[in-house]
């Protein structure tokens, strides 16, 4: 991603630090957060400066590897394992997370002495982050065959450059279709109670020129019924066996108006978010936060960030922060290997490929 005519990975190591966009400053403010241990970086993915699946996956990645380096010699392998009990812990819905720290421990384990563990487990999580960009470009590739030059496309949450180490899942295509020249413009859903829509995607589509509009969240199926959306594109933090999907909250209802107006509906996902363990989206955890994302609001205030309170004192909230779409209302799953049909057939089949 280019950031003021800079590259930058959402998140990246350098010496024992591991280095992140800060995105609770965003969209007002591009600031770089820098944690200096794997207790730092467990409470930046809990606390949100970085999010979304793949992105969280390599933090995770190399907050084990920063416990190897933070290790003693005598029993280095059980401070790695609690480091890798407290990165789990923070967030129970994305799988990629689970995913990348489980793999980073696997070398850990084999190593014959903390040297060679901090050797192997810095390796495999680079070895992960540049997988991530491999796969969400390839994403964007094949998302690019379904837009055509005039597409108006409406996409949830943020699924971009800021939810995974760099291209992003569903806006991927946008991105590659921008690139080859093709006429698009984006319906931002704002995404309460974070918004995470008009803070993060709006901004990545400022700096990627890309004609867009925010949208309060439940404007989405106006437009729909209007005709002027043509294809729904959004992420995914786990899906299971059978195609069902876990998302940030709101998608469902965003699939289920798509269905109803004959628009398709994509989920972008890369192989590291699919967990082919579980049989369907019951068995997806679906994490419930703090009653007060929904209780304030908080933007600008002249040169500093502002939170306000905008529900009564006294009223109490309920907070989940995703839920799972049924494979049925699914055109199709983009991946790195291609689009398919949500089934468990078409899935399990990509992991025979791998």
């Amino acid at each position: 991603m280019l950031v003021n005519g800079v590259y930058y990975r959402t998140v990246w190591m350098e010496s024992s630090n591991v280095c992140m966009i800060n995105q609770l400053k965003l969209p007002h403010f591009f600031e770089i957060y820098k944690s200096t241990n794997h207790i730092e970086t467990a409470n930046a993915i809990k606390n949100m400066i970085i999010r979304g699946a793949p992105a969280i996956g390599a933090a995770g990645a190399y907050g084990v590897a920063q416990a190897c380096f933070e290790a003693k010699k005598e029993n280095f392998l059980v401070h790695v394992k609690n480091a890798v009990k407290l990165i789990k812990s923070t967030r129970p819905t994305a799988y990629d997370l689970f995913y990348a720290v489980e793999r980073v421990f696997k070398k850990v384990e084999k190593a014959k002495d903390l040297e060679e563990a901090k050797k192997l487990s810095l390796e495999e999580a680079e070895r992960i982050a540049n997988e991530s960009v491999e796969a969400c470009k390839r994403i964007g590739e094949f998302g690019n065959r379904l837009i055509k030059s005039g597409s108006k496309i409406l996409t949830h949450c943020n699924a971009g450059w800021l939810a995974t180490v760099d291209w992003g899942t569903a806006t991927a295509p946008a991105y590659f279709a921008k690139r080859k020249g093709k006429q698009i413009f984006v319906f931002v859903d704002e995404t309460r109670p974070r918004c995470q829509g008009s803070k993060l995607t709006a901004w990545e589509l400022l700096n990627e020129k890309i004609p867009h509009a925010i949208i309060a969240d439940n404007a989405a199926g106006y437009y729909m019924r209007k005709g002027e959306v043509d294809i729904v594109i959004t992420g995914a933090d786990r899906v299971a066996r059978n195609g069902d999907v876990a998302n940030k909250i709101g998608t469902y209802e965003k699939a289920v108006l798509a269905k109803e107006n004959g628009i398709p509906f994509y989920v972008a996902a890369p192989l590291s978010t699919f967990d082919i363990k579980i049989k369907s989206g019951d068995q997806i955890p679906i994490e419930e936060r703090a009653e007060e994302e929904v209780f304030y609001a908080e933007g600008l205030a002249e040169s500093f960030i502002e939170k306000v309170r905008i529900a009564p004192i006294g009223s109490k909230a309920k907070n989940p922060a995703f839920d799972i779409t049924p494979a049925k209302y699914i055109k199709g799953i983009i991946t790195e290997k291609g689009i398919i049909k949500p089934n468990e057939k078409n899935i399990l089949k990509l992991f025979q490929r791998k």
